[in-house]
């Protein structure tokens, strides 16, 4: 999911929480440690990179894009999602928009 929002805007790590948050009408949310935790991973697998930001009147953050590495992960996870979503279906007799 993170991979996903980072994929077209860098984004601070509250943005992202909010975003997914957002973005799942609020059935998703992530604790901002776990969430952070998780953005540190992805950094060390090379998967997005973070840039240091400071602007006027507001405090220092760190933006997280996504990296070429990361986009071969999301495109390969993106296929296992619709992989596992179509046999959810299937099993539970639903039918995916």
């Amino acid at each position: 999911m993170i991979l996903a929002v980072v994929e077209h805007e860098s984004h601070h790590g509250y943005e992202i929480a909010k975003l997914i948050e957002q973005r799942t009408g609020g059935s998703l949310r992530f604790t901002l440690a776990s969430l952070y935790a998780t953005l540190y991973r992805l950094e060390d697998r090379g998967w997005i990179k973070g840039r240091w930001v400071e602007k006027a009147g507001q405090r220092r953050r760190c933006y997280y894009r996504i990296t070429e590495a990361g986009r071969r992960v999301l495109a390969d996870q993106r296929e296992d999602w619709s992989r596992f979503v179509a046999a959810l279906g299937q099993v539970a007799g639903v039918k995916c928009a």
